[in-house]
């Protein structure tokens, strides 16, 4: 707060807060500082987004300086120049407590593929800071560039990578979802953040009602680098879980349990917060419902943005839950004693002269031997195992069954028909590349075959040691390393893959969600190539070196080894995505942030990935 204030504002001041106590409520304030009374006050920046060739959203928030509640009205302006002597479109809007106090208005009447400054004003005096935007170009265009970004969190460091997008000549940002994060204070945080940088959240307890959810946005909002970057470029954004709930999908969420109430509501709370705080167009129902959506980026591409998260998506696989372990199948005689039988001669027998039991193995000569006598394992618990032996996964099994079951989706059936619709139509009216932009990783990257001593494993925390011995049993039959993103729904992603070869042009997927940085070549089960993907590294969220200590480069180097798709990898840094389309290419570059714990950063830039027009995969 400015100490150098005149005593009059600072009497204000105090007289402002305190009649906000007693009306409208100092949460309104959402982390804005007031410094002197005044007729209103625009808290949280401008932003715009969701940009069409002749029009673009502009957002801002504006309460009432009086502490009460009520309407307030506001004038918004886009010009061609900073000092808007050339106004090109101008209008009045208000809001209220009902929308919390945020402004959105649909601009129109503006050209293609032009840049603009736009801004609020209160009164005819009071303005908002100056944003700056650009709608979409129709047509054919040389180029276009699109910064790609996910999984800011506020209490794990400072924000720079967006202030390096901000000072970057990119036309449109893509956000991936993880925009903000739902957890209470102390939870997935960082020490040095919250202690030594004050990155401390608000509420403190985990967002459940939309209250809740909106003073969370307002928090990150607050933050300086992320308003810089919303007030220089455009954006388009989907959610992913954590602007809803860890590891959600359409009928729960791992972060939600019975006692925090009803699901439904809580979603129909996180989607109005949403609605109400990002710069995308939305219906009159007042809330964000479905968010899949595309546009055209003139001729060259088609930019498609889907909901893999909540809309359509069925409840993930867990290997903790649904992995069976290697099991026997016993016929019962009379007398109550089992004999081993095969499955295919189970066929004819009753079911009630059947029965399977878990079936151990014993470790205890250095190679495990299946222990299979029914007297000795039919009353035996993972308790009271014998010392030396286990119960193992049946792995084969779950590839074959749970992870190929026809019916799962992540999409939904009726995203899935969308996005077949989209790809037809935008092959058919020529777009060189079709921009796929959503949540979680859809190339195929299997757990890799690491020793303990690569692993570091007697360095790590006790739950993730679990986690580590749990990878060396699963990796040597190449099971999936993450059962939240694609891999976890490989029927719906062979039917997207169909559509890919069927209708696409040049697919490039675009994923979020793991915090570290993935190029993936996409190939379809015939081994045809069906597009590449880019996975772009975090705002702030810490990646794979946090939980795994292995070198990174080897790490790499062993995920690689046993992900035949993976083209390249990073999985220690924060940063963001730089694509670059033209007609004859796509490349892309990662941009890496030294630290997110130090306003003072450097940036290291990757080789870049280069895609040929035609070729659907990366050379």
């Amino acid at each position: 707060m400015n100490q150098n204030l005149p005593k009059k504002a600072s009497i204000n001041r105090r007289q402002l807060l305190k009649g906000m106590s007693a009306s409208l409520g100092l949460l309104a304030l959402r982390g804005f500082e007031v410094q002197a009374a005044a007729p209103a006050y625009f808290t949280h920046g401008v932003a715009s987004g969701d940009p069409l060739a002749d029009r673009v959203i502009l957002w801002t928030r504006l309460i009432p300086g009086s502490g009460e509640h009520g309407t307030i009205n506001c004038q918004w302006q886009v010009a061609k120049d900073r000092a808007f002597k050339q106004i090109v479109s101008t209008g009045m809007t208000s809001t209220n407590s009902e929308r919390d106090y945020t402004v959105k208005i649909d601009a129109a009447g503006l050209n293609p593929n032009s840049g603009y400054f736009y801004r609020f004003l209160s009164d005819g005096q009071l303005a908002s800071p100056i944003g700056r935007t650009r709608t979409l170009p129709e047509g054919n265009i040389d180029q276009i560039r699109l910064g790609i970004t996910s999984c800011s969190n506020y209490p794990q460091g400072y924000f720079n990578v967006y202030r390096h997008m901000a000072e970057t000549d990119i036309d449109l940002v893509l956000h991936l979802g993880d925009y903000i994060y739902e957890y209470a204070e102390g939870v997935y945080s960082n020490k040095v953040a919250t202690g030594q940088l004050g990155r401390k959240v608000e509420p403190t307890n985990e967002i459940l009602s939309l209250e809740d959810y909106r003073m969370r946005y307002g928090l990150y909002r607050t933050d300086k680098d992320l308003q810089l970057v919303h007030g220089r470029h455009p954006f388009i954004c989907v959610w992913d879980d954590h602007e809803l709930a860890n590891d959600s999908w359409k009928e729960g969420a791992e972060n939600h349990s019975a006692d925090e109430g009803d699901f439904g509501a809580r979603m129909r709370s996180a989607r109005q917060a949403y609605h109400e705080w990002m710069p995308i167009r939305t219906g009159a129902q007042g809330d964000q419902s479905a968010i899949f959506r595309s546009f055209k980026l003139g001729n060259l591409a088609d930019l498609i943005m889907l909901d893999t998260r909540l809309h359509g998506r069925d409840q993930p696989l867990d290997y903790a839950k649904d992995l069976p372990m290697h099991s026997a199948l016993f016929q019962l005689s009379a007398s109550g004693e089992g004999s081993l039988i095969s499955e295919e001669a189970s066929a004819g027998v009753p079911a009630d002269q059947l029965k399977r039991i878990t079936m151990p193995f014993d470790f205890t000569s250095g190679t495990p031997t299946p222990v299979n006598d029914y007297a000795t394992i039919k009353d035996l618990t993972a308790e009271t195992l014998p010392q030396g032996w286990y119960y193992l996964p049946d792995s084969q099994s779950f590839k074959q069954q749970a992870l190929v079951e026809p019916h799962r989706t992540i999409l939904g059936a009726d995203q899935e028909q969308w996005l077949d619709s989209q790809l037809q139509a935008s092959s058919q009216r020529g777009a060189i590349w079709q921009v796929i932009g959503q949540q979680v990783l859809m190339g195929k990257l299997r757990l890799p075959v690491l020793t303990n001593e690569q692993l570091k494993i007697d360095q790590a925390e006790p739950y993730i040691r679990e986690i580590m011995e749990m990878m060396q049993v699963l990796a040597p039959d190449q099971m999936p390393f993450n059962l939240d993103a694609w891999d976890g729904y490989a029927a719906c992603r062979d039917r997207v893959f169909s559509s890919f070869a069927e209708h696409g042009t040049n697919p490039v997927v675009l994923a979020g969600d793991t915090h570290n940085a993935w190029a993936f070549n996409l190939a379809g089960s015939n081994g045809q190539a069906v597009g590449v993907e880019v996975g772009t590294p975090g705002v702030s969220s810490p990646g794979l070196e946090t939980y795994l200590p292995t070198d990174p480069g080897e790490l790499g180097k062993a995920i690689q080894d046993v992900s035949g798709e993976l083209f390249a990898v990073d999985t220690a840094r924060r940063g963001w995505s730089e694509m670059t389309l033209t007609p004859e290419a796509m490349t892309n570059q990662w941009h890496f942030v030294s630290t997110v714990l130090d306003r003072n950063y450097s940036v290291e830039s990757s080789p870049i990935q280069y895609c040929k027009a035609g070729n659907k995969h990366f050379s």
